[in-house]
């Protein structure tokens, strides 16, 4: 038997899709893993795990909740670690206040979300509840740098097996709007410390009248690690973004916003509740004090501000006149069209590195309010990495659209292991007080960096530390050593904090004697050059920061394979141990939706897949384990099974979903462990497994197929039932009593 008490692997439990999948799939991985003596155990990093976990104090015992995720931030820190981590939700307020309701509802005494928090309990309620918004999750686990890229089989089968594409034509309207300045690009500067400046630093807000108050103290900076800081003008936003309305409107083209509100959970909402305000721009000048009073916060998206509307007594003048807004302005692009779900209803319906792919792999067109397509205007404020997307939309719009059945790929080596860079920069960012000047003043007194702003503008600051930089240089050199690839540093050395990394980057190559193999090209030109790589059938890997490893790992992934959810990514943790990512889940509500309403899962489990052949090998490696080798081989069999014969799920209800495909690779799993010939007690074990699946198939798969159309109880979306949630994902009595 595996030892139950020290996994051997961690698998998480997250949400939505990827977490209803694993009810179908975890039965299955552990079962076969017991028998090589291979313990996988499990960690809840759900948000709804994390916010039980945050307040105990007034729940039973039996609904208390560990702080899984801080155990698990404490086990990537050593070489044990072996986790399999699935996409969790980066909470956005409006999914963040739905989950505390839905718990509440379910018999959890928790508080509510103060919205605007007054007393210091509140408050503190308040700080509690904003250290689970955004990406709490992957900064904490993230303890090495990034190495992603498409499986072999999976590339093999996208090329066989090329997904639609939309066609481009020359003449699109469809383009990329950014302001002309005053962002972060522009306002950026930065600094690498030497050991005399290191120390607790603090940021400092310098009023008018010369008071100074402190807006983050004891910020631990280390010598070698890249400071930076910057800041984006709420006026000059506000003006790009009524203007960026007005052209759309004159252009007939649709107005769309891409933020990325749950990653940069702080920044991003206000930027996105900027682009409400210019929307509803004379709505709020007429009864700005009265949306104020009750609670409105356009940060929380259009949906909330209109269902707070709703309530106040002159709702019915307010609603009419935004209803006659409508005539001056564009159409907006739609995430539900047939549920009038605008682009800017909430923050987080509209993530920049899922929309703008698959806009761009659509031929560059949008739904509007009607359900129809067109051009769009993609309004993405910042500079520092929409050159990306317009660089892919104007080589598209000449080259047309990419033929994912004689494209290369393009692999990604990613730094952001230890909170690196704007991923990092929530416990410092601050909108201004008011005028007056934002500093960082390091433990020696001296002042690093300093920004006179205004009232409302958007100030950050971010870190990359020495050690990071220097495994990702690295891990740059091994990946291309590997694949004699194309190899690409994203860094613009027009851009400060690029320049401070470069710094780095051109010794350590120089100094291992490879950097005549290697390029160094800001954002616009990689772009470029990638997909003129690409289009011509050959291979490229992308170095890159922590915001466009996430952006370029859905954009490329989108184009070559259709999909982002069925890459290889490989965490090299810093201490030695592994971390395998799962894929994407940017598309995974829209799957609870389908799943609910059809009891039809369409989720694919090929990122899972593969994180599990990855994760067996590992295993085998770094502890000697034969049978984990053995397993893990057989794994990859069955992956490419699933590929070779096109089990993966449909999209349509009545039709194989993802409880199908997990039935399938279990069978090719059971065959490849019981005809390989290393070991004979393995494959004596699975011979009559994989006898009983084979020779089942047409009742499992009825069993499967009979579920499909009726309405599915989970008992919850955020937090589901256990036994509802396997009721209905494991739905075959057949397939149960093989797996157990």
């Amino acid at each position: 038997m595996a030892d139950q008490s020290h996994p051997d692997i961690i698998y998480t439990i997250v949400d939505e899709a990827p977490e209803l999948a694993s009810a179908s799939l975890l039965p299955i991985i552990r079962s076969f893993a017991a028998v090589a003596g291979i313990n996988v155990g499990t960690k809840d990093i759900s948000l709804s795990g994390r916010i039980l976990a945050t307040f105990p104090e007034n729940l039973s015992e039996d609904q208390k909740q560990s702080d899984d995720l801080a155990e698990l931030g404490e086990l990537v820190k050593t070489p044990d670690a072996n986790v399999i981590k699935l996409p969790n939700i980066s909470t956005s307020v409006p999914q963040l206040v739905a989950a505390i309701e839905e718990l509440q509802a379910q018999g959890y005494d928790i508080p509510s979300y103060p919205e605007e928090p007054r007393s210091d309990e509140e408050k503190g309620i308040r700080a509690r509840y904003d250290s689970i918004k955004g990406s709490a999750v992957n900064p904490v686990l993230r303890e090495g740098n990034s190495d992603r890229r498409a499986a072999k089989a999976v590339k093999n089968f996208a090329q066989k097996n090329p997904h639609s594409m939309g066609a481009w034509a020359s003449d699109s309207k469809t383009h990329v709007s950014s302001m002309p300045g005053d962002d972060f690009y522009a306002n950026e500067v930065s600094a690498t410390l030497t050991a005399a400046q290191a120390g607790e630093a603090k940021i400092e807000f310098v009023a008018k009248d010369g008071s100074v108050s402190v807006l983050k103290d004891g910020w631990a900076l280390s010598g070698g690690t890249v400071v930076d800081a910057t800041f984006m003008s709420a006026k000059a936003l506000a003006v790009f973004l009524g203007e960026e309305i007005e052209k759309s409107k004159k252009d007939g083209v649709m107005f769309s916003l891409h933020m990325k509100a749950t990653m940069m959970k702080v920044s991003d909402p206000i930027i996105f509740g900027h682009a409400v305000k210019a929307w509803l721009k004379p709505i709020f000048e007429k009864y700005g004090d009265m949306l104020a009073e009750a609670g409105v916060n356009p940060n929380s998206g259009m949906g909330d501000v209109l269902d707070r509307i709703a309530a106040l007594p002159l709702a019915a003048n307010i609603q009419a006149e935004i209803e006659a807004l409508k005539a001056d302005r564009p159409s907006i692009y739609m995430v539900d069209s047939d549920k009038g779900i605008t682009n800017l209803h909430v923050p987080s319906d509209v993530i920049i590195d899922a929309s703008m792919p698959a806009l761009i792999r659509a031929g560059g067109k949008g739904w509007d309010e009607s359900g129809a397509k067109g051009d769009v205007n993609c309004v993405i404020p910042d500079n520092c990495y929409a050159p990306v997307y317009d660089e892919a939309v104007s080589f598209f719009k000449a080259n047309g659209a990419l033929n994912p059945a004689t494209a290369g790929t393009v692999q990604n080596v990613g730094l952001m292991a230890q909170k690196a860079e704007e991923y990092g920069s929530h416990p410092t960012t601050f909108e201004a007080p008011a005028d007056g000047v934002i500093r960082v003043v390091l433990a020696n007194g001296a002042i690093l960096h300093s920004h006179e702003v205004e009232g409302g503008d958007i100030w950050r600051a971010c870190t990359v530390k020495k050690a990071p930089i220097e495994n990702w240089i690295q891990l740059a050199m091994d990946r291309q050593r590997l694949t004699g690839f194309e190899a690409i540093f994203w860094l613009d050395e027009s851009r400060a904090h690029d320049a401070e990394l470069i710094k780095y980057v051109k010794p350590a190559l120089e100094a291992a004697g490879v950097a005549d193999k290697f390029q160094i090209m800001a954002p616009r030109e990689a772009t470029r050059a990638s997909l003129e790589t690409i289009t011509a059938g050959n291979d490229s890997i992308a170095i890159t920061g922590n915001v466009l490893r996430d952006y370029l790992t859905d954009l490329f992934p989108i184009l070559e394979l259709g999909t982002s959810a069925k890459m290889l990514s490989i965490v090299k943790l810093m201490n030695g141990g592994g971390l395998f990512e799962t894929g994407a889940g940017g598309s995974a509500p829209k799957h609870v939706q389908q799943l609910v309403e059809k009891n039809h899962l369409r989720w694919d489990s090929m990122g899972e897949f593969c994180a599990l052949s990855e994760s067996l090998n590992f295993l085998a490696d770094v502890k000697g384990n034969k049978k984990a080798a053995i397993l893990g081989a057989a794994a990859e069999v069955a992956t490419q099974g699933i590929l070779d014969d096109n089990r993966s799920p449909s999209r349509k209800v009545g039709e194989p979903d993802n409880r199908d495909s997990h039935y399938w690779f279990a069978r090719y799993w059971a065959a490849a462990l019981a005809e390989q010939k290393e070991d004979e007690a393995i494959a004596a074990h699975f011979a009559p497994i994989a006898k009983a699946l084979e020779e089942k198939e047409a009742s499992i798969l009825g069993e499967l197929a009979a579920c499909q159309g009726p309405a599915a109880d989970i008992g919850g979306y955020y937090h589901p039932s256990v036994e509802k949630k396997a009721a209905v994902m494991r739905p075959s009595a057949s397939l149960n009593a093989i797996i157990g």
